[in-house]
């Protein structure tokens, strides 16, 4: 498996010290060579797929179990549709996460996703697949690998916005501290505090957090404004 999504983060000093010494090698082969040598329990150990420290997929229960007390205090707020009235109540909003369509607790007559999670004021935005599609997002707390700045033009990457995808063609844009990110094509599901991760072919440019998505035409597409409405 690449991970490289994962190494986005890691210093040119800690690169240079680094070796990789199954890098070059496929995962069958690493299996061969670990019953050659007697790690049969090892070999036939199942993967983790989803959160390894969450071995059940329950996102909910781990949080209510590590934070008691989270679940009184973000009880009770707003779902909202895309045009911001109210259509119900929800458990809290960190028990969501964008493009997620089962467990909402309510049926809203229409095939219903997390479009967008606003802690600030403990509202989840419910809508239809296609609120999901952005066409760019702003991206910080940088780490650039392969060049010291982006060229005044932009640079023409591939990026990714979680661990399985396959990448995006987008132009980026260096703004102080920020990069901001406008997609050839459209991107569903982006959610901010996960990894955004730039590429130019096999070579990691660099990535970042991901601060804000939008589509365009928003006023987020300025950074000026950017920077003042980014709450």
């Amino acid at each position: 498996k690449d991970q490289s999504y994962v190494l986005w983060g890691v210093s040119q000093s800690s690169l240079a010290r680094t070796i990789l010494p199954l890098g070059g090698l496929t995962k069958a082969r690493i299996r061969e060579m670990a019953t050659e040598r007697g790690f049969v329990d090892l070999v036939n150990k199942s993967e983790s797929y989803e959160i390894c420290f969450v071995p059940d997929n329950d996102y909910r229960g781990f949080l209510k179990r590590r934070l008691p007390e989270l679940e009184a205090e973000v009880a009770g707020g707003n779902f909202v549709d895309v045009a911001g009235k109210v259509i119900g109540k929800h458990e809290g909003y960190p028990f969501y996460t964008v493009g997620q369509r089962k467990g909402l607790g309510k049926a809203f007559g229409f095939p219903a996703y997390v479009i967008e999670i606003r802690k600030e004021t403990n509202e989840v935005v419910i809508g239809q697949i296609e609120d999901l599609n952005r066409t760019g997002m702003w991206v910080g707390q940088l780490n650039m690998q392969k060049y010291a700045e982006i060229p005044e033009a932009g640079l023409e990457t591939i990026t990714k916005v979680r661990y399985k995808d396959a990448g995006t063609d987008a132009i980026i844009h260096q703004f102080a501290d920020k990069i901001k990110v406008d997609f050839h094509d459209a991107v569903s599901g982006i959610a901010p505090g996960q990894a955004a991760v730039f590429y130019e072919g096999n070579d990691v440019v660099g990535g970042g957090w991901i601060l804000k998505s939008y589509q365009q035409g928003s006023v987020f597409e300025n950074y000026q404004s950017f920077e003042v409405n980014k709450a």
